[in-house]
């Protein structure tokens, strides 16, 4: 072959791969899009606002509360708007979080595995309201007398309405013995949790129960004949378009590269990057926003009636379509004004995330991060609903803050104490500083010299005082804290 054709041919290769790599790389959004990016991330703020109405940057609020990285994704016009990652996935590899990085979605699994199960209901394969013994082959549910003779059903599974044991799952390290699911269900080691069992009457109280989901990925199993993951993979994930996710645990070493670490509250990481968790209908989906994105938009047209890439859209509305409370199958249904909204949150070792969507409206956020801190998670909820005007979302309790005397400040200075969690107060110039987590302090705000409230914990609280102004304490949602030193 001629020499200069040969050049030829090889620039032109050359060309071609560096522009894909260039695409895979980047997104390149528009000018109005940019603008929105810039507003999301420079308009974080709390659940309540001050006289001085302030609001935070993306990245100073990572700093603070020690988050290495972060991912978001945005759902607008039932089309996915952007997706952007922040930080790092790894700090040891210095390997920043990008659209394509992996987090563990923790407890979010729980919503993708109402999908699957509702799927076998449209099968005609299993029923909502029957027995869920009637589905279990290689385990059976123990009833005792704590269910009051009443039946569970696979819709109490899925709305936490069974009345069932173990809210979460910590995991497994990773070189851990795995315990089978029979093994997990009946608190046989290896399994590091108890067994799941009844604690109340079914169909009587919102009870969160990861436990009881992983009883409905029994069910999954014993229909299918198949293994959790391959089915969801098939029937869920791929029809969806979710080509980056999957529920495997462990995952494949291929996928290394694409996975996140996860990191304390304290930002150090967790023994061995990640753990595992066979508790795959509970925490087992490794996603990012993007993919969950493309959930809530299905999830949206098909409650319209306009798409059924898994379920029907009758079927979509009965998942969405709360037991008791603001419980549905596998997912939360809330009211703000005259607009619904669908959603879960989730937190494994080492991760935290949190998805919102409209029913009403096609607009959604994904918000994923490789750290125990959940608290940023609502900021940024709060600056994409008011960026993108979700009507009636964001509405913060307005307060108005006073300076208090420092020779106050100083009676208030201490250690506090709890059910064994120690909270220490200090003073820092003219301010005292509140710390429950880490090394994380967090401002006073006063509303009078014996009122307060932090920005970034929802609630009110109040310095308890004997006759003598000596302080004892201070309450707190109900509860009291008192001061030991």
């Amino acid at each position: 072959m001629n020499r200069n054709l040969i050049i030829q041919r090889v620039a032109l290769l050359f060309v071609i791969l560096m522009a894909h790599a260039g695409c895979v790389q980047k997104t390149e959004y528009s000018e109005a899009v940019k603008q929105n990016i810039s507003k999301v991330e420079n308009n974080l703020a709390g659940w309540v606002r001050t006289q001085d109405n302030e609001s935070y940057n993306l990245e100073e609020r990572m700093k603070f509360y020690n988050i290495n990285g972060l991912s978001i994704a945005i759902v607008n016009d039932y089309k996915i708007e952007w997706g952007k990652g922040y930080g790092l996935a790894d700090v040891s590899e210095k390997r920043p979080v990008t659209e394509s990085t992996l987090f563990q979605a923790a407890s979010i699994s729980k919503s993708l595995n109402g999908v699957g199960v509702l799927k076998l209901v449209q099968d005609k394969k299993i029923d909502l309201n029957t027995d869920i013994n009637n589905y279990l082959v290689t385990w059976k549910f123990p009833y005792d007398e704590k269910s009051n003779k009443k039946l569970i059903t696979v819709a109490a599974l899925l709305s936490h309405t069974a009345g069932l044991t173990i809210h979460g799952f910590p995991g497994y390290a990773i070189g851990d013995s795995l315990p089978t699911l029979p093994q997990i269900l009946d608190g046989e080691k290896p399994a590091n949790t108890e067994a799941v069992r009844s604690l109340g009457e079914p169909g009587t109280d919102v009870i969160y129960s990861g436990g009881g989901v992983t009883v409905s990925q029994m069910i999954v199993m014993d229909v299918t004949h198949q293994p959790y993951d391959v089915y969801m993979q098939k029937n869920v994930l791929d029809p969806l378009s979710m080509s980056g996710s999957f529920f495997t645990q462990p995952p494949a070493k291929g996928k290394n590269k694409l996975l996140s670490t996860g990191y304390r509250i304290d930002g150090k990481e967790v023994p061995g990057k990640y753990h595992v968790y066979p508790e795959q209908a509970a925490a087992g989906l490794w996603t990012n926003p993007v993919d969950l994105c493309k959930y809530i938009i299905e999830t949206q047209l098909s409650y319209k009636g306009e798409s059924s890439k898994v379920l029907t859209p009758e079927m979509t509305r009965i998942r969405l379509t709360t037991i008791l409370q603001d419980a549905a199958l596998g997912v939360f249904v809330s009211t703000k004004g005259d607009s619904k909204y669908f959603s879960h949150n989730g937190g494994n070792e080492g991760f935290s995330c949190q998805y919102i969507g409209s029913l009403d409206r096609g607009q959604g956020v994904v918000i994923m991060t490789n750290s125990d801190n959940s608290s940023i998670l609502e900021e940024i909820v709060n600056s994409v609903a008011t960026v993108y005007g979700w009507k009636d979302y964001y509405q913060p309790v307005l307060k108005n803050v006073i300076e208090v005397e420092e020779s106050l400040l100083e009676k208030y200075v201490g250690k506090y104490e709890v059910e064994g969690i120690v909270i220490n107060m200090k003073k820092s110039g003219k301010d005292l500083l509140f710390n429950a987590y880490g090394d994380l302090f967090w401002k006073v705000n006063f509303t009078s010299e014996v009122e307060f409230f932090i920005k970034e914990y929802r609630g009110d609280f109040r310095f308890l005082n004997e006759a003598d102004g000596s302080v004892t304490g201070f309450s707190a949602d109900g509860f009291t804290v008192k001061k030991t030193e």
